[in-house]
C-alpha cells in the first residue's frame, strides 16, 4: 500500500508542475464551456445541463485517452519507466496511480463547471449531487484504463497518436458529446449504441435532467467498472518498462476484450432499442425545458377572457408570466423571441370524444385494420399537428391504448394527451362496429371483447369498474341506447347503469353515458352521469332536462361532426375529405379507399342500413342552443373514427358546427379548452393560458373569435413548452 501512495503523490506532484495537465484538465474545458453556452444560449433554460454533459464527456475522453494513453507512451519511451523498474516495483502500483492521479486531478474541473453553470446559467445543484459525482469517478477511471491498454498495446508515441484518435474522434461526435443526438436518423442511434462514451452521456443526462440515481444506472455502471478491471488486468500482462520491447501486431486484439461490454451492451441497446428510446425523452426534456417569449399575439386564456396584445413567457414547459401591455425585453428573461404579431394563442384544442381503433374511413386493404397500435400512433401525431393537444378515447381497446397513452406521457411519443375511458359499458345484443367488421375474422372476436363490457348483474358491473380503475383508465363510458354510430346494442338495463355510475364514483372516475333521445337522457341523469354524449338526434331535449343537466352540472358533448359525417355518407358527398388540414393528416390509402367505397355500391347498401336509425343534424344543432341558453357546460367532441371523421382536424370542424348552430364563438372555444381540461380532471395543468399550467399552446393566423375558420390556419403548436416540428410528426418510429 506504501508504494501506491507513494506512486501517487509523486505523480500528482509531477502533473501539477507540468503545464499541459494545467491547461487540459482546466483550461481547456473552460473554453469548450463558454463556447458551448454560447452556441446553445445556455441562458434559455436547460440547456444549460446539455452543455454541462457535453463539456464533462469532453472533458473525461481527454483524461483518458490523452492524459492516461499517450502520456504512458511518452514515459516509456523517454525511458522514464526504466528508471522503477530498478526500484524494484511492479507495473501495479503504476497503473493505479495514474488512474486515481487521474481522477484526483479531473474533479476540481467538474466542480468548477457545476459552480459556473449554477451562478452564470442558473442551473440548480442536482439533488442527487452525490450521484453525479459518483458516476463521474467511474467514468473517469474507466476512460483512464482505456487509455492505459491502448499505450500498452503502442510500440510509439506515432502508433499510439494514430490509435488514440481513432478512439476519441468516433466517441467525440457519435456520443452527443459535440453533436445533439437529436439531429442524428435512427440507424445512427443505433450505432452509437456501440460506442462507451454513449453512456456517459446519457447516464449523465439522466441522473441531471431526471433526477436518476446511481444505482438506476446500474447497466452503464456495470460496464464501465467491468471495462476497468478488465483494462487494468491486461495492461498488467501486457506492460513494459522500455521502449525497446516490442509487441506483435496481433497483441492489439486485446482491444476488443476491453470494449466487449459494450459491444455487448450496443447488440442489447440495438435489439431492445431502450437507450434510443431514453435519449429521445431526454432530448424531449430538453426541448420543453427552453425559455421562450411569444409576444406581440392576442391571447386567449380559455375561460372567456381576452387579451388583445400580450405576452407569454415559456420556461421549463410551463407558462412562467402572461403579459399584457408591458411586455419585457427578451434579454431580460433571458428568452428566445416568437414573434407572433397578429395571431391568436389559445389552450390547445380538447376532442372529447374519439375512437382511437377506428380510422374515421374505410382502408381498400384489410391488412390495415390490423396495426392498431401504429394507427393509434399516428392518429395522435395527426390531433397534434392539428393543434388538438388532448384527447379522450371513449371506446378503445384498453390495453393498446395504455401501452400507447405510456409512451406519448413519456415523450417517446410526440402526439396529443391520451385520456382512456377503455371498453364501453353495453348489453348483449350488438353487432359489433363498422371497424371490427372490416377486420378479418379471425381478429374480430378478440378485438370486440377489448372494444366492450358486457355487465348482467350490479355487481358484475362493479367489479369490471375496479379492475379497469386498477388498469390505469382515466373515466367510464356506458351506452344506454347505440345506433348512431353504426353499431347496435340492445338497451342497457338502467340498474346495472347506476351499478356503473356508482363504482366509477367511489373509484374516483367519471362516467359518461352515450344517449340516442331524451328519455335515455332522463335515465343516464338519473343514474348519476356526469356526462352526456350525443344527447338527441331524433327528438327535442325537454328544456327541463337541460335545467338538470346545469344544476347537476352535467356536461352535454353533442358531437355535430358525427350526424355531418353520417349524413354526408348516405349522400356521397366528399366535401368533408377535401379539407385542407383532412388532406395534411389523413392516411393517403385511408383517403382513397373512402373515395372508393362512396362511388362504390356499398355506399348506398351502408346508407339504406342507417336509415333505419334516422339522425337530424338540424335536431342536433336546436339541442345543442337549448343546452347553452340553459347554462349547460358544454364539450367539444368529434365522436372521431366514424366514416368521414378523420382523426386530426376534429374540434376546427365541430367549432364550425356549433358557430353555424348560432352558438357565440368565445363560448364554443371555451367548450373546446378550459372546459375539456376540466371534465379530463386535468383543469389545474392545462386548458388556460395562465401563469403555472401547462405551456400547451395553440397559435393561430388571424382572430377566430370574428371567424371561427382561422382555428384551421394554423401558426404554430407549442406542447409542454416543446415547438412542435409538425412537419417530422408523421415520421417518427
Amino acid at each position: 500500500m506504501k508504494s501506491y501512495l507513494a506512486l501517487i503523490k509523486i505523480d500528482l506532484k509531477l502533473a501539477m508542475r507540468a503545464r499541459s495537465v494545467i491547461f487540459f484538465n482546466y483550461l481547456f474545458p473552460l473554453i469548450f464551456f463558454f463556447v458551448f453556452a454560447q452556441s446553445f444560449h445556455a441562458e434559455q433554460g436547460g440547456a444549460i445541463t446539455q452543455v454541462f454533459t457535453m463539456v464533462a464527456v469532453i472533458g473525461i475522453l481527454g483524461n483518458g485517452l490523452f492524459g492516461a494513453g499517450m502520456r504512458a507512451v511518452q514515459e516509456r519511451e523517454t525511458n522514464v519507466l526504466r528508471r522503477y523498474k530498478v526500484t524494484p516495483i511492479s507495473p501495479a502500483p503504476l497503473l493505479v496511480a495514474s488512474m486515481t492521479t487521474g481522477l484526483l486531478l479531473f474533479l476540481p474541473s467538474i466542480l468548477l463547471l457545476l459552480v459556473l453553470s449554477n451562478r452564470l446559467y442558473g442551473m440548480a445543484i442536482p439533488p442527487n449531487f452525490i450521484s453525479v459525482l459518483l458516476f463521474v469517478c467511474v467514468s473517469c477511471v474507466a476512460f483512464r484504463s482505456i487509455g492505459l491498454i491502448l499505450a500498452s498495446v503502442c510500440n510509439s508515441m506515432q502508433e499510439s497518436a494514430i490509435l488514440v484518435q481513432l478512439f476519441y474522434l468516433p466517441m467525440l461526435f457519435l456520443s452527443g458529446a459535440t453533436l445533439p443526438v437529436s439531429m442524428f436518423p435512427n440507424w445512427l442511434l443505433n450505432v452509437t449504441q456501440f460506442v462507451p462514451a454513449t453512456y456517459l452521456v446519457t447516464g449523465l443526462q439522466g441522473i441531471l435532467m431526471r433526477q436518476e440515481t446511481f444505482l438506476q444506472n446500474w447497466k452503464s455502471v456495470s460496464a464501465l467498472i467491468l471495462t476497468t478491471l478488465v483494462a487494468l488486468f491486461i495492461s498488467i500482462k501486457l506492460f513494459r518498462w522500455e521502449k525497446e520491447e516490442r509487441l506483435r501486431t496481433s497483441s492489439k486484439l486485446w482491444l476488443i476484450a476491453v470494449l466487449l461490454p459494450f459491444v455487448l451492451m450496443g447488440s442489447y441497446q440495438a435489439y431492445s432499442k431502450e437507450n434510443v428510446v431514453e435519449t429521445k425523452i431526454v432530448n424531449r426534456q430538453l426541448s420543453r425545458s427552453r425559455t421562450r417569449l411569444i409576444r406581440g399575439a392576442r391571447i386567449f386564456v380559455g375561460d372567456g377572457l381576452v387579451i388583445e396584445n400580450g405576452a407569454v413567457l415559456v420556461k421549463d414547459g410551463k407558462i412562467a408570466e402572461v403579459y399584457q401591455g408591458n411586455i419585457p425585453d427578451p434579454k431580460t428573461v433571458n428568452a428566445e423571441v416568437v414573434e407572433a404579431a397578429g395571431k391568436t394563442i389559445f389552450p390547445g384544442l380538447i376532442d372529447a370524444h374519439v375512437h382511437l381503433a377506428a380510422p374515421g374511413g374505410f382502408y381498400e386493404s384489410t391488412d390495415s385494420y390490423m396495426h392498431i397500435d401504429k394507427n393509434m400512433q399516428r392518429e395522435l401525431a395527426a390531433y397534434l399537428y392539428s393543434g388538438v393537444t388532448a384527447v379522450k378515447s371513449v371506446g378503445d381497446p384498453v390495453d393498446t391504448s395504455l401501452k400507447v397513452r405510456s409512451m406519448v406521457n413519456s415523450g417517446q411519443l410526440l402526439g396529443a394527451e391520451l385520456f382512456i375511458c377503455g371498453p364501453l359499458f353495453t348489453t348483449e345484443g350488438g353487432h359489433g362496429t363498422e371497424y371490427s367488421k372490416q377486420m378479418p375474422e379471425s381478429a374480430r372476436a378478440q378485438f370486440n371483447a377489448q372494444f366492450v363490457r358486457l355487465p348482467k348483474t350490479p355487481d358484475e358491473a362493479r367489479q369490471q369498474v375496479d379492475a379497469l380503475k386498477k388498469q390505469g383508465v382515466d373515466g367510464i363510458k356506458a351506452i344506454l341506447e347505440a345506433g348512431v354510430a353504426g353499431a347496435v346494442f340492445n338497451r342497457l338495463d338502467i340498474e346495472v347503469l347506476r351499478a356503473v355510475a356508482a363504482e366509477a364514483h367511489a373509484q374516483g372516475l367519471t362516467i359518461v353515458v352515450h344517449t340516442g333521445d331524451s328519455k335515455d337522457v332522463a335515465d343516464a341523469l338519473n343514474a348519476g352521469a356526469d356526462g352526456i354524449e350525443h344527447g338527441s338526434f331524433r327528438d327535442a331535449i325537454p328544456e327541463a332536462l337541460f335545467a338538470q343537466m346545469a344544476a347537476k352540472h352535467v356536461t352535454f358533448d353533442p358531437t355535430l361532426s358525427v350526424v355531418e359525417g353520417f349524413t354526408n355518407l348516405g349522400k356521397g358527398n366528399l366535401e368533408g375529405l377535401g379539407r385542407s388540414l383532412v388532406q395534411q393528416v389523413g392516411p393517403p390509402e385511408l383517403l382513397a379507399g373512402t373515395r372508393k367505397m362512396l362511388q362504390s355500391t356499398q355506399a348506398a347498401a351502408y346508407s339504406d342500413r342507417m336509415s333505419k336509425y334516422p339522425m337530424s343534424l338540424d335536431l342536433g344543432k336546436q339541442n345543442l342552443m337549448a343546452a347553452y341558453r340553459a347554462g349547460v357546460t358544454l364539450l367539444t367532441g368529434s365522436d372521431a373514427g366514424n366514416p368521414l371523421v378523420v382523426h386530426g382536424p376534429t374540434v376546427q370542424r365541430e367549432l364550425e358546427l356549433w358557430a353555424a348552430a348560432g352558438v357565440p364563438n368565445g363560448m364554443a372555444l371555451k367548450a373546446a379548452t378550459s372546459a375539456g381540461a376540466a371534465l379530463l380532471g386535468a383543469g389545474k395543468r392545462f386548458g388556460q393560458v395562465r401563469k403555472g399550467m401547462e405551456a400547451t399552446l395553440l397559435i393561430v393566423d388571424g382572430n377566430p373569435l370574428q371567424d371561427i375558420q382561422a382555428m384551421e390556419a394554423i401558426s404554430m403548436v407549442f406542447l409542454k413548452g416543446e415547438r412542435v416540428d409538425r412537419s417530422e410528426l408523421f415520421s417518427q418510429e
